[in-house]
């Protein structure tokens, strides 16, 4: 079932809301003041006793929300790649929740071979998804992991690929998984129960019953553990990072008990990451610059003193990774906001930048795990271009569509149109902002506008194709997405000018975008939806708190919304890794900032626009009780009659919602139906 299908079942003559004569009082929870005092200010918490997870008032005040939102709500109920002797791909069989892992050896009359089928682990779970999957070199054994709570919190499984047999092997709260080449040895890496953060390496040996050995344990909270296999598959690499500072170990991944060496100490303010190729590692660092400069060193001596420039820094240009084939280097750098592809023949230095025909797009590698080819794959969208795979010859320069996912339902992109403009923020700044809708549509200020924003940890929101959003295009909506300042789209200063101290850029960016949307003649203030999740929940919260006039309604997803009292928890997950990203409130300089614009610390007794927020008990990066704080605080302060609906998920679910693919599109036509209705769209 598509999502067209899905909303269909949905009477498009009753998406408005029932009478607030004909609704039950939205639920009011208890006040029960809770006083922080830090830094000569006392922050009073009516709504602190929301963290008992085991509360059983608790549960019921959700589940009390979760009524008056369904009475509100009621009229709305690949390609192959190749690794090894054989070729990978997912699919999914109709009427099914979850992929299908499988493989054929490289032969025309193979059989296929399933070696993960997601619905049969998913038997008897609410909740399922697969993270790790890895197979070792000779291809006999499968490592994998998987999360059946919506926590993110993985276990480790090691499957007989030969007999079929799920072995005796488990770790638990597992991320990085990562074979060495003796196709016996496992190196994983384990988080933090309470922090969340992984913080471990070990080392296991298949089918032993003797304890994982413990490799490394990084001390300091900001840091996190990940290990991977370079694709020349000589090197396994342990990268050390926080989100301003990096440092990589390795050894040959012949040699699993060989002694861990360091590439180059970590340096306060320094990343650096490091791939493999013949002799030399090949750094990307961030020493001479903020947009990273490319440099080689031996593998014999790999220190900073013996780094050689191959690609200096870029004010413009944001070197953002790299893949490394043996005669090829695939570069993925960022310029005026979109993303690009360089490929370096290491042969003589030449180089070439593969061309996008759209104005606003996504463009990022497919799965390439062969070292020495001359093929390499990327995956391209946008708005009206549907997911779509190419084969590119690194020696010719041609790109070969192999496949582009069909959309069923009579989908015509030439009925679209896709821009990228830019709005000036009261600083002169220019915002990137892409926009999409109906071509030839009269945009005389007086037609629904849908604008998305997130702008946190130099993510970018680039263009991606959704099926979803032409059930809103269709019916005349313009679509927008904000590629605001603490964001990464326009590199690492574009980050820098949106977080800690500068964090108030974001905000005052997206309500700009919003405005210059409005003049230009896309939409009416008085139909204008927007819409953030998680760190974008926080952009929600507080541009809904800076201008509330600006907007009809919001939905506000799994929203990080207050910030001071997590901030200040340091047993929560992510909150001291998090001090360089939105600063360490117990510091009297960031909490006097931090206060100002923490969206449950200021709201305030006036007028709000029509709000859905959304929420999943079992949440583990944002926790269940923010949303419901923030909720019920606004339910007690606010002065307006405008509808405010409060949806959290009781069944095992997490940050990113339900994990069954028709469960998400379940969600998401609750979403749309609810954005319609605000936009008093009918038909």
């Amino acid at each position: 079932m598509t999502f067209y299908h899905l909303l269909a079942l949905v009477p498009i003559s009753l998406l408005v809301f029932t009478r607030a004569d004909d609704l039950p009082s939205p639920p009011v929870a208890k006040k029960i003041p809770h006083v922080t005092e830090i830094n000569g200010h006392k922050l009073t918490d009516n709504y602190f006793w929301m963290r008992e997870k085991s509360n059983p008032e608790v549960r019921a005040y959700l589940e009390a929300e979760n009524a008056y939102n369904d009475a509100v709500m009621k009229p709305t109920v690949e390609v192959p790649y190749k690794e090894g002797d054989f070729f990978y791909y997912i699919r999914t069989e109709a009427g099914k929740q979850y992929p299908i892992r499988c493989r054929k050896k490289i032969s025309a009359d193979a059989n296929e071979e399933v070696l993960l089928d997601v619905n049969e682990l998913a038997k008897g779970q609410a909740f399922m998804t697969v993270q790790a999957f890895a197979v070792s070199t000779d291809g006999n054994l499968l490592a994998y992991s998987y999360d059946n709570t919506g926590f993110r919190q993985f276990n480790l499984a090691v499957k007989d690929l030969r007999t079929g047999q799920t072995l005796v092997d488990h770790a638990e709260r597992v991320g990085s998984v990562v074979w060495a080449n003796d196709n016996r040895t496992i190196f994983y890496t384990q988080e933090d129960a309470t922090s969340k953060r992984q913080y471990r390496l070990y080392r296991h040996t298949v089918g032993s019953s003797d304890p994982d050995r413990l490799v490394y344990e990084e001390p300091d909270e900001k840091f996190t553990v990940r290990a991977f296999k370079t694709r020349s598959e000589a090197y396994i690499i342990m990268e050390l990072r926080s989100h301003t500072t990096s440092e990589a170990r390795y050894i040959p991944a012949k040699d699993p008990a060989a002694d861990w060496k360091t590439i180059e100490p970590r340096k306060q303010g320094v990343e650096y990451y490091a791939d493999h190729n013949a002799d030399s590692f090949y750094i990307r660092a961030n020493d001479a610059g903020r947009n990273f400069r490319l440099v080689t060193a031996p593998v014999t001596d790999p220190g900073s003193k013996n780094w050689h420039e191959v690609m200096g820094h870029n004010a413009a240009i944001m070197l953002d990774e790299m893949d490394m084939f043996r005669s090829f280097l695939v570069l993925y750098e960022r310029e005026n906001g979109l993303p690009q592809i360089r490929v370096v023949d290491l042969r003589n230095g030449h180089s070439r930048r593969l061309a996008f025909p759209e104005p606003a797009y996504d463009v990022r590698p497919y799965t390439n795990r062969v070292y020495d080819t001359t093929e390499f794959r990327y995956a391209y969208e946008s708005p009206i271009t549907p997911a779509s795979v190419f084969s590119y010859d690194m020696e010719t320069g041609a790109s070969q569509l192999l496949k582009q996912k069909e959309v069923p339902g009579g989908y015509d992109r030439n009925k679209y149109e896709v821009e990228q403009i830019y709005t000036t923020a009261s600083d002169g700044t220019k915002i990137p902002v892409s926009v999409l809708h109906l071509k030839g549509a009269k945009l005389d200020g007086t037609g629904p506008l849908y604008l998305y924003g997130y702008g946190s940890y130099g993510l970018s929101l680039d263009m991606w194709f959704s099926s979803n959003i032409f059930s809103l295009v269709d019916r005349g909506v313009t679509y927008a997405v904000a590629h605001i300042r603490g964001g990464g789209e326009m590199g690492k200063a574009w980050h820098d000018a949106g977080k800690m101290m500068n964090k108030k850029n974001t905000f005052t960016d997206f309500t700009a975008v919003a405005e210059d949307l409005t003049k230009r003649g896309y939409g009416s203030k008085d139909k204008l939806v927007i819409e953030g999740g998680s760190a974008g929940g926080l952009l929600m919260g507080a541009v809904l708190n800076l201008r509330p006039d600006l907007f009809h309604a919001a939905v506000v997803k799994v929203p990080f919304v207050d910030v001071m009292n997590t901030m200040l928890d340091e047993s929560l997950p992510l909150t001291v890794g998090e001090f360089e990203e939105w600063g360490n409130p117990k510091e009297k300089p960031a909490f006097d900032y931090m206060i100002t614009y923490s969206p449950y610390d200021n709201v305030e007794a006036k007028a709000y626009p029509n709000m859905l927020v959304k929420t999943s008990f079992n949440d583990s990066q944002v926790m269940y009780w923010e949303p419901a704080k923030y909720v019920a605080k606004m339910r007690a302060t606010r002065t307006d009659h405008n509808t405010l609906i409060f949806k959290t998920n009781l069944s095992p679910a997490g940050h990113g919602g339900a994990s069954g693919r028709y469960d998400r599109l379940h969600e998401a036509a609750f979403d749309y139906a609810y954005i319609l209705t605000q936009m008093g769209i009918k038909n």
